[in-house]
């Protein structure tokens, strides 16, 4: 017999799906976690990464030895330079220069190339120098806000193993939104299944800095994102996300990052309005790539 064995682009995908016991107190309502950190990037943006490149790669748009480009805050770039390493892409990430060392150096790791831009020019300044790059010649840029290859992972891959995992009684999703790929995937599989689900998206309030999510001015809002698709959209303060994703390492033993901790923190706010439900947030990473923000410190 010959034995087939995975490559590491098989592990992406297929992760746990745990109930929390000690946040949600007494209540009739079940709260469960998708723990997207067990990819092998260790996030979510595993997913669409892969998913960009392969059927980019199928449609005949890019082949191995080409330059790629992509803004990012952290985890998408961290994920495309891990599926670049694996088809051999030359990878150009731009991103914001207050990221932690953790992201950059993960990034430069998988042997990506990195350029910064400042603060002040955030996101929407990296996006901007991408499509200027493109336009130079200087490389294809994938664009996750406008791929709809991004949400296309999460509809063939997400959605369908939380509704096996939950044996099809979920009753609310609740994701933190960056690109919105996520939301937008997992929301159109599962309403799919059960209109009635209720999906939640989660954005940060006015003047709050949460990293990998957003709350876009109109004109750099992703492409990809279609409201309707969404049911509710919470805004979440910053400290509100740090105090749950903190309490979900110290009392769940999960590991995560602060936009996670939101997403949990919104699930919590939801569970006291509720009864007898089932409900979903995404872990979207891990915490290890915040450490050295001292966000976890013990003051």
């Amino acid at each position: 017999m010959t034995v087939q064995y995975p490559t590491i682009a098989d592990c992406v995908g297929n992760t746990p799906l745990v109930r929390l016991q000690r946040l949600p107190g007494e209540t009739t309502n079940t709260l469960l976690v998708k723990l997207e950190g067990n990819n092998p990037a260790g996030s979510v943006k595993d997913r669409p990464a892969l998913s960009m490149i392969t059927r980019a790669e199928l449609r005949g748009d890019i082949q191995p030895g080409d330059t790629l480009i992509e803004a990012t805050s952290g985890n998408t770039g961290i994920a495309l330079a891990m599926a670049a390493a694996i088809k051999g892409y030359r990878m150009i990430l731009i991103m914001p220069d207050n990221s932690t060392a953790e992201r950059k150096a993960a990034m430069t790791a998988y042997g990506a190339e990195l350029i910064l831009v400042t603060k002040e020019q955030g996101m929407e300044g990296a996006r901007d120098l991408a499509d200027q790059m493109q336009r130079e010649g200087k490389g294809k840029v994938l664009d996750q806000f406008a791929n709809g290859d991004n949400p296309e992972a999460h509809y063939r891959g997400t959605g369908p193993e939380i509704w096996r995992q939950t044996g099809g009684e979920i009753t609310h999703f609740v994701s933190s939104m960056g690109t919105t790929g996520t939301i937008m995937g997992v929301s159109r599989y599962l309403k799919e299944q059960k209109p009635e689900v209720q999906i939640v998206g989660l954005q940060p309030m006015e003047g709050s800095a949460i990293p990998g999510i957003r709350r876009w001015p109109q004109e750099y809002l992703p492409k990809i994102y279609d409201s309707t698709r969404v049911d509710r959209v919470v805004d979440m303060h910053q400290s509100e996300a740090e105090d749950v994703m903190r309490r979900l390492a110290r009392e769940e033993g999960i590991f995560c990052g602060v936009s996670s901790g939101g997403a949990v923190a919104a699930m919590l706010r939801l569970s006291r309005e509720l009864e007898n439900a089932v409900m979903v947030a995404i872990i979207c990473d891990r915490g290890d790539r915040y450490l050295s923000s001292g966000i976890f410190d013990a003051d």
